[in-house]
């Protein structure tokens, strides 16, 4: 269940990183663009603003050009533009202003206090020396300069773009300005509809997120039940093969015992009857050498150990693997005349317990198929562990058989698929090729991996 949690996690992490990535992004490019676009919009507001403020001096001047246009510097001439200037307005916030080149304010109409006062050092809150800047504007032959001051319909600090010329014979910068906190507001209604799209557009990452996990996760949460199922049955059907398998075996050594055991306990129980009989009466014939009846008894526990062996080999607890196999192959050869032959080219200290174990079990099972089935008159056994891996090879010049259907049947395949499978259970691979006249068996362990 871990391994199938990591593996959800790496199908959801790069899918939710991805959508995270994706919305940095469009959160990034959103700021670039509101930045953009409200650059855009203060420039075509400003151009605007520009033109009316070109209107509203060129208004202020045109109102004194009788006195200024005709030629008078005299004092009256001044104190009359003065009255002219003060009197004009333009909307709630718009009139003229007028210093000197040195910094006295001569006229302002919404802060008459200022009047008479210099203000060449004053410095807004940015810094920014107000009167010397649009002084230096107005010199230039006429220009823009934007600053902060007070606007007269709320009191409060505005930024505010202010536009001056120079009447160089009177000594007079003449300026207006517009206030820009209308700029600011559709700056900030611009940045508002940005965000509101950008937190809508999230909101749809984040639902698409959240349907992906919950589809990973569905799909994961199937597919584990699903594979939960197989297991299942595959774990069913593993119990019932060991089940037969286990039967199988009860049933072999329940033969092994009623067949030959019982059979010669039976007959050498017969035999010590007749000799107790005869010694009870001499009379009868004389008691001959109860030889016969040890030799059964010795052929008896001659069964008993083999039968012990095929469950357990002590050979193969005490002398090893090679002599396991070459008793083994001795045994058959004794039984069933068969010309066996054990060619074991092993390093003893090379050969883990559990691989030993499988490759005899391997072996006992394809003798004892040899012997029933193949019809065979040689068989070769092969113990190699040069190289890189433990091999068991067999090989036997019997009649074969159809490897793929053997494995098949239900009836005659379950040998072969127990030894392959308690091959590849411990790691090993195991190969069957079978043809008339020549099978040959290869078991196999990795040597590098084995401890």
């Amino acid at each position: 269940m871990k391994l199938k949690a990591k593996i959800l996690s790496l199908a959801v992490a790069p899918l939710l990183l991805a959508l995270a990535v994706i919305g940095g992004l469009l959160v990034v490019e959103t700021q670039r663009l509101e930045r953009q676009q409200a650059q855009v919009l203060e420039d075509v507001l400003l151009s605007a603003k520009r033109d009316e403020l070109r209107s509203y001096v060129a208004l202020a001047l045109t109102s004194i050009q009788h006195l200024y246009g005709a030629g008078r510097d005299d004092q009256g001439a001044k104190e009359q533009a003065k009255a002219i200037l003060a009197s004009m307005n333009f909307g709630d916030d718009g009139y003229f202003y007028v210093y000197d080149l040195e910094g006295q304010n001569l006229v302002h109409p919404r802060q008459p206090d200022l009047v008479g006062q210099n203000l060449w050092n004053m410095r807004d809150k940015d810094g920014t020396y107000v009167i010397r800047e649009l002084i230096a504007r107005a010199r230039e032959g006429g220009g823009f300069q934007r600053y902060q001051w007070p606007k007269p319909s709320t009191g409060k600090v505005e930024r505010k773009l202010g536009y001056a010329v120079e009447l160089p014979r009177w000594g007079w910068m003449l300026g207006t300005g517009i206030y820009l906190d209308d700029v600011d507001a559709a700056a900030a209604r611009l940045r508002g509809n940005l965000l509101a799209s950008v937190r809508q557009t999230l909101l749809g990452l984040a639902t698409v997120a959240v349907v992906a996990a919950l589809a990973v996760f569905a799909g994961g949460l199937a597919l584990n039940i699903s594979e939960q199922r197989q297991a299942d049955r595959k774990l069913k059907a593993l119990a019932h093969r060991v089940v037969s398998s286990q039967e199988e075996e009860r049933a072999r050594v329940s033969r092994e015992l009623h067949d030959h055991i019982c059979q010669l306990l039976v007959s050498i129980k017969y035999q010590f009857e007749l000799v107790g009989h005869r010694l009870a009466h001499p009379g009868d014939r004389p008691v001959k050498a109860i030889d016969k009846e040890i030799a059964a008894l010795s052929k008896a526990i001659g069964e008993v150990r083999r039968i012990s062996h095929d469950l357990r080999p002590a050979l193969l607890d005490d002398l090893g693997l090679p002599a396991a196999l070459e008793h083994i192959g001795n045994e058959l050869a004794q039984r069933s005349g068969l010309q066996v032959r054990v060619s074991p080219r092993v390093h003893e200290d090379r050969l883990p317990e559990l691989q030993a174990v499988s490759l005899f079990r391997v072996a006992q099972e394809a003798l004892r198929n040899v012997e029933r089935h193949a019809q065979a008159r040689h068989i070769d056994i092969r113990l190699d562990d040069a190289g890189d891996k433990l091999e068991l090879r067999i090989t036997d010049d019997g009649r074969g058989f159809d490897v793929k259907n053997v494995e098949l049947s239900k009836d005659h395949g379950i040998g072969l698929t127990n030894m392959r499978e308690r091959v590849e259970r411990n790691g090993g691979t195991f190969q069957l090729v079978s043809q008339p006249g020549h099978t040959s068996l290869i078991a196999s362990f990795p040597l590098a991996g084995l401890t």
